[in-house]
């Protein structure tokens, strides 16, 4: 709510709180809390910084430090705060004296005016070459392919059983098993406890890893731990252990539990989870949740089978009220008749076809044989020929003693030349009609 302020009168110095400290003078000061308001809010400006020093002081209230640190070659000092929610995240051994880095930001109090700095990571100096040898290890790897999404495998939708890599009796075990029970009931795991720091922690996990990813029942594989600081997350960056994730058949689900500086372990895993309760999570499906999506999806089913059964049942009856099924056979009857008139037509224009052919076919035989040089012999005419066929048309042919053969209406017979007849004699003789045209036939 703005609360209203008169206008100061003329000549009159303005309220403290409403003169920047900047436009501030002896005539005009600035408010306490106005200069603390702007103090902060310079100081929110600056943001995250990591700074190097000693510890020279270590108190713990409710779960939270308040301490101070030290530079190493002056006596400056500042105040640091780390809330108890990021002090599990820290490394437990620290100390005063230690020597340490820390990511710090600062934050001022207005109400008494005190500057401290609220820590989100802090670790041993000491650690920077293994650090610096990590980076180049993660981006060796990176260049490599071994981060990219595409290779990554997807996990089962249900995992018949779930292997477990993690520290014997540890939280990380217990949370994992709690929290996946609690979404599936029967959910089966085959853990393998090993050391999870240390020396031996990658040995143990190389050879539990080994033995669960050549196991064919074994569907995931999840590798947990409850966290912790840089120095015992070591070996879950070691290259033996990445390339052996990175090469493994079974999906691996990476459950570290560290947040700010992730082992490359998370990288190359199939799937990073926060927590081991995160993977639990991750991995098992929640039975409530499937049975309320399956009820959902039923319901669904059976609505939209009613839908179309309905609309099936309404184009049914549509169907039924046409003509052509109210009485099927009248369709047949109409196209029974029709077809018996086509056949009646066709066996009259068959029949009528016929008939026309038959006449056609004697007429043409009549004439064939009115023409035939057979029909012409038989009614008395003669066909003379000699010297193998040669048909005799004039009379000089065959002078006197020439044998011909004389070709009748039935058969032929020999006879010789008496020479050419006067023509005198012959001019009352009739020729045969067609004779020139046939006098080439046999």
């Amino acid at each position: 709510m703005t609360t209203f302020r008169p206008e100061p009168a003329a000549g009159q110095a303005p309220p403290p709180d409403a003169v920047h400290p900047r436009d501030s003078a002896p005539e005009s000061p600035t408010s306490v809390a106005r200069l603390g308001d702007t103090i902060r809010g310079f100081i929110e400006t600056w943001g995250s910084v990591w700074v190097e020093g000693e510890i020279t002081s270590w108190n713990t209230r409710s779960g939270n430090v308040f301490g101070r640190l030290k530079d190493l070659t002056t006596d400056a000092t500042i105040s640091i705060r780390i809330w108890s929610s990021t002090r599990q995240r820290l490394p437990a051994d620290l100390a005063v004296g230690d020597h340490v880095v820390a990511c710090v930001k600062a934050d001022y109090y207005t109400r008494s005016g005190d500057l401290s700095f609220g820590v989100s990571a802090m670790r041993h100096v000491g650690l920077g070459d293994q650090w610096e040898r990590l980076e180049k290890l993660r981006a060796q790897l990176r260049s490599e392919g071994l981060f990219d999404a595409s290779r990554k495998k997807p996990l089962p939708f249900l995992p018949h059983l779930i292997g477990l890599i993690t520290g014997e009796r540890s939280d990380a075990e217990k949370d994992v098993h709690r929290n996946a029970e609690l979404r599936w009931p029967r959910v089966r795991f085959r853990t393998q406890h090993v050391a999870v720091q240390g020396d031996r922690s990658v040995p143990d996990i190389l050879a539990a890893l080994a033995a669960l990813d050549a196991d064919p029942e074994v569907d995931v594989i999840i590798i947990a731990r409850g966290g912790g600081d840089p120095q015992t997350l070591l070996g879950f960056s070691d290259e033996r252990l990445v390339r052996a994730v990175a090469a493994a058949s079974t999906p691996i689900v990476s459950a570290i539990g560290h947040e700010n500086d992730h082992p490359i372990l998370d990288d190359v895993a199939d799937l990073r989870a926060s927590t081991p309760t995160d993977a639990a999570k991750r991995v098992v499906p929640d039975v409530s949740e499937q049975l309320a999506l399956v009820t959902q999806l039923r319901a669904r089913l059976r609505g939209r089978v009613t839908t179309r059964v309905a609309h099936e049942l309404a184009q049914f009856e549509q169907l039924r009220t046409r003509p052509v099924l109210r009485d099927p056979g009248a369709a047949i009857d109409q196209r029974a008749q029709h077809i018996e008139l086509l056949v009646a037509r066709g066996r009259d224009r068959a029949e009528r076809a016929i008939a026309a052919g038959a006449r056609q076919t004697a007429e043409l035989r009549a004439a064939v044989r009115a023409l035939s040089p057979a029909a012409t012999l038989a009614r008395g005419y003669a066909i003379a020929h000699h010297d193998h066929g040669v048909i005799v048309r004039d009379a000089a042919q065959v002078p006197t003693g020439t044998a011909v053969t004389v070709t009748v209406g039935r058969g032929s017979f020999a006879a010789r030349s008496e020479g050419e007849i006067a023509e005198s004699r012959t001019a009352g003789t009739p020729v045969p009609p067609h004779a020139e045209e046939n006098t080439d036939q046999p």
